[in-house]
């Protein structure tokens, strides 16, 4: 429906003064090519399509309705199998977080056809790395089809927008959702199964693309797959007053020192056990004590906290009980001249110096970079035959510095009840939740709290279900864990596509 720019919701604002060159309006470039994916005795013949397709918006000018005025190309990465039946072939749209990031890691890394050879903490891939099939994918189960948010990938604003306009939760969703629309009329697939992968804040994408495909476009889905949740920023952001992310990152810190030795004598599943026992109980309520707490107790903390972290209990009463994680992948190691990894706590690395509060670096995501970089410069242009001289942005940090939560203002950043209103509206969605236990962006345990509190009726607590891997944010680096998770995933699509 057209609406007058002096009403305009965000994702109509900032439209041009003037109509842009004919000769200059943009177009779809998408490029199709054919192949096959060998599984056994098994061939998989497929189309990939990808290039950028435009998005536009209805445009009125002083009441008069003045055309679908060019906005952005995304940029998107489909893949079809052939002679499948529609109607009853899944899709699944899979995009990556941030914000400010590319989905590059789950089309190289889980989902796509082809993964990259990257290696994994101890034994990287040296360059240039490998690019191979992925007898594991998706594909076996869904079509998928990866989107790269605007100013990631090769994704932008056409000339005379603005790059910022998109750089936040609300026109996020819209332009996410608008591609999703467009992809599925196009491709006569609103019969087929839908499913929704996001990972990191691809799953803060998820939970309010969920909410807003139904309110907007009427699109109700089969499922969600949540990679290393963010559904609720007050879980996750050391601020001022905020005691809960010093319990929450607990047993995911507790996990980390027992991979790297400092925990000796228990098991993982031992070890984790006792971290949450301690984090749900008798820790938060020494926190929440502050300066009444009594010297005893306190002693009691501080202990219990250096036998499960590693650290050394000097340390823990001089920050107060309260462990920063930047601070703790700093200070874990910092006695054998080494940091540890934010994404995945199993990585290590080295530091200009060892005195510092935080490492200037995060070695898990130094690690992969460089791999998953080369492997999609080369794909796309060599396999996929899409040209563009425009270099893919895997990660746009200006984008997530200048990230707008205005929607949020005065409140927590949650998509937490998004996603229990979607639930509710559509009883029928499955939501599939994964995490690392050495992932020290997004812990597990926060997710857990976050699960436990969603606003729905006991009847739908059963569409939830939560899987656990020995690995990080990107669990897939992990191959005995990536194995596994490929065959969660199906398993989950199969039984949400009602098929």
């Amino acid at each position: 429906m057209a609406k007058d720019e002096s009403t305009e919701s965000p994702v109509e604002a900032a439209a041009e003064e003037q109509k842009p060159d004919a000769a200059k309006t943009p177009t779809d470039d998408l490029v199709s090519t054919q192949h096959v994916l060998s599984i056994g005795r098994k061939k998989l013949k497929y189309t990939a399509t990808t290039g950028r397709i435009v998005l536009r918006q209805e445009v009125l000018t002083e009441g008069k309705f003045d055309g679908h005025r060019p906005k952005a190309e995304v940029f998107l990465t489909a893949y079809t199998l052939d002679d499948a039946d529609a109607a009853d072939r899944p899709v699944t749209f899979a995009f990556n977080g941030g914000p400010g990031s590319s989905s590059i890691w789950l089309h190289l890394g889980l989902l796509g056809p082809r993964r990259v050879v990257s290696g994994d903490a101890g034994e990287l891939a040296p360059p240039p790395y490998g690019l191979v099939d992925n007898t594991e994918s998706l594909l076996q189960h869904s079509d998928i089809v990866f989107i790269d948010p605007v100013s990631t990938g090769y994704s932008r604003a056409v000339e005379g927008e603005k790059p910022g306009d998109y750089h936040g939760f609300t026109r996020d969703l819209e332009s996410v959702g608008e591609v999703i629309r467009l992809w599925t009329s196009r491709n006569g697939r609103w019969m087929s199964p839908k499913f929704l992968a996001g990972e990191s804040y691809g799953t803060t994408r998820a939970a309010g693309l969920a909410a807003h495909l139904q309110e907007r476009y009427g699109m109700y889905l089969n499922g969600v797959m949540l990679i290393s949740a963010a559904l609720e920023f007050g879980t996750l952001d050391f601020t001022p007053g905020n005691d809960l992310p010093y319990t929450l990152f607990l047993p995911s810190y507790a996990a980390i020192a027992h991979y790297h030795g400092l925990v000796p004598d228990q098991s993982l599943d031992e070890v984790l056990a006792d971290a949450e026992r301690f984090a749900a109980g008798r820790f938060p309520n020494a926190l929440a004590q502050g300066n009444r707490i009594p010297a005893d107790y306190r002693a009691e903390v501080v202990t219990r906290l250096a036998t499960l972290t590693g650290l050394s209990e000097d340390y823990l009463d001089r920050v107060n009980l309260r462990i920063e994680h930047m601070r703790f992948f700093a200070e874990l190691l910092r006695s054998r001249r080494q940091v540890v990894g934010r994404l995945d706590g199993r990585f290590t690395g080295w530091d200009a110096d060892y005195a510092g509060e935080t490492p200037s670096k995060d070695p898990s995501f130094s690690a992969i970079i460089g791999p998953y970089t080369a492997a999609l410069n080369h794909y796309v242009r060599v396999e996929l035959e899409y040209n563009n001289d425009l270099p893919y942005e895997i990660l746009n940090m200006d984008a997530a510095k200048n990230w707008s939560f205005k929607e949020f203002e005065g409140q927590q950043i949650t998509v937490a009840e998004k996603l229990a209103d979607a639930m509710r509206v559509n009883p029928h969605l499955k939501v599939h939740v994964a995490s690392g236990h050495y992932d020290g962006a997004t812990p597990y345990f926060a997710t857990e709290h976050t699960l436990a509190r969603l606003q729905i009726p006991a009847e739908l607590v059963g569409n939830i279900e939560t899987k656990y891997y020995p690995a990080g944010h990107m669990m897939y680096l992990h191959e005995p864990s990536r194995v596994q998770q490929s065959e969660d995933l199906a398993t989950f699509i199969r039984s949400a596509s009602n098929r």
